[in-house]
């Protein structure tokens, strides 16, 4: 499993079925909101292994699977 730092830049590697919202209730949103290639701020890290990272679009939890570190 992949660590990061809360502040540090990310980017999208590949897009999970679904978003999760990053709200104190969160909702499911259609994985097209986004696109592979998005580069976002880790905003904390989560239960479940999920990391809260906002993107232009929006904050959203995602699973580490799906991001990688941005080398800026």
């Amino acid at each position: 499993m992949k660590e990061f730092t809360i502040g540090a830049k990310v980017r999208l590697i590949s897009l999970p079925p679904y978003l999760k919202s990053a709200d104190p209730m969160p909702m499911l949103r259609p994985a097209d909101i986004l696109q592979v290639g998005d580069e976002g701020t880790v905003l904390d890290r989560r239960p479940g292994g999920y990391w809260g990272v906002r993107f232009e679009k929006g904050a959203f939890l995602l699973d580490s699977q799906y991001l990688e570190a941005n080398a800026e």
